[in-house]
């Protein structure tokens, strides 16, 4: 039943505490923080802009790896600007449509970011058990298919979950020790029933999580079985570094994931849940563009190209 009480919802504000209690670490952390993201945005545009401008890297496994940079900008910069903020003001206050809008864009960023990470998986599968048929199955059309779905998942789940927060009923202010609207935030200040917001959260997060991460084990499994059977070293080399980097994607992600959301509630939940959302909301965006472009030659060749041509700094 969608609860009634929009005036309470409406005058009550939270405040996020963040990094507070460690005031001496203040400066030192809002720098830190201010240095990744830096990074972050001139990695993952810079790696758009590479993708976009090297004809060698406009193939499938790099058309989603663009996509994947995309989602990590856009994440990293809904979440870290208020962090800094947060760092640096004595009011560490956010309204709740502003925490909701915060947690929405988010919902769309990771579920998108997961589907974008399986459709990789199925791409690596394709070129390495099936390479004869890549250009077909790995189709201009269907990769941009591919894409649409993961973006239209990514929103289709941030409106659900929208909504079953929507339905609950926030009476006054509360004092949140974290630096992000999570989930957990809004059932934690909300003082009305959140057993139905809880079950479709579960069943949301469980059924993309898992779902997702079947779908990349398959896929490596049958990666694995065709690369063992390779009689050229040589080639079972080749094979296997094209898939390095998006393995090490994968593990730091879900690693991230099944860390923030699957741990068993402590007294210390708090402490755990702020750990995980810095993995997540600020070390892996910087960690993608990283990983895909130091393990891989044509983003390093054309990376010294403009270089040369002075197009970026030395």
């Amino acid at each position: 039943m969608v609860n009634t009480n929009k005036n309470q919802s409406s005058v009550a504000v939270f405040i996020l505490l963040g990094f507070s209690e460690y005031p001496e670490l203040r400066v030192p952390l809002f720098l830190l923080f201010l240095t990744i993201y830096a990074i972050t945005v001139v990695g993952n545009v810079g790696m758009i802009v590479v993708i976009k401008i090297n004809p060698k890297l406009h193939t499938p496994m790099y058309f989603f790896l663009s996509h994947l940079s995309f989602v990590d900008f856009c994440y990293s910069t809904i979440v870290t600007p208020k962090l800094l903020e947060n760092l640096v003001v004595e009011d560490r206050s956010i309204s709740i449509k502003a925490c909701i809008t915060q947690y929405s864009i988010g919902v769309i960023c990771v579920v998108t970011e997961v589907l974008m990470l399986s459709v990789m998986a199925y791409d690596r599968f394709v070129a390495i058990c099936y390479p004869l048929l890549y250009t077909i199955s790995m189709s201009p059309k269907r990769c941009t298919l591919l894409v649409s779905v993961a973006y239209s998942c990514g929103i289709t789940g941030s409106i659900i979950l929208t909504y079953s927060i929507l339905i609950l009923s926030f009476c006054e202010t509360k004092i949140i020790n974290n630096f992000v609207c999570e989930y957990s935030v809004f059932l934690f200040a909300s003082c009305s029933d959140i057993r139905f917001s809880e079950l479709i959260f579960s069943i949301l997060v469980n059924l993309n999580a898992f779902s997702t991460l079947i779908v990349i084990l398959t896929s490596y499994l049958f990666i694995s079985v065709t690369i063992l059977k390779m009689h050229s070293g040589s080639g079972r080399y080749k094979a296997f570094s094209t898939c390095a980097s998006h393995l090490t994607a994968v593990t730091i992600f879900y690693g991230t994931i099944f860390f923030l959301y699957f741990f068993p509630s402590s007294k210390n939940s708090w402490l755990v849940v702020k750990v995980g959302s810095v993995l997540y909301a600020v070390v892996i965006p910087i960690l993608n563009p990283l990983i895909y472009s130091l393990r891989n030659n044509d983003v390093k060749e054309t990376l010294r190209k403009l270089k040369d041509l002075k197009i970026i700094s030395q």
